[in-house]
C-alpha cells in the first residue's frame, strides 16, 4: 500500500475509506497488447468517484515485460 493510500484510509471516515478502496479495486488497468489487467488499487493508485470513457495511460506490463499503452476501465467484481 502506498503512502497516499495509507493517508486517505487514515483521514477519511471508515465508510468512505472502504468505499474508496472498493471502487478503486473495480477500476482495472488493461494492457492493450496482451490484455493483462491489474486494479488501480493494486498498482498503488486511487480512483474514487471517477468517470471516464476511453482513458489511456502508460504502464510497465509485468506480462509483456515492457512499457505499454493501457486502457483504464471500470470492471467491478459483481459484473
Amino acid at each position: 500500500m502506498t503512502a497516499i493510500q495509507k493517508f486517505f484510509l487514515k483521514v477519511l471516515p471508515q465508510k468512505w475509506a472502504e468505499d474508496m478502496r472498493k471502487e478503486s479495486e473495480g477500476w482495472k488497468i488493461l494492457c492493450d497488447t496482451c490484455g493483462h489487467s491489474r486494479s488501480v488499487w493494486e498498482v498503488g493508485g486511487i480512483r474514487w468517484k471517477a468517470a471516464s470513457v476511453g482513458k489511456k495511460t502508460r504502464i510497465f506490463c509485468k506480462q509483456c515485460n515492457t512499457m505499454r499503452s493501457a486502457a483504464v476501465e471500470y470492471l467491478p467484481a459483481d459484473k
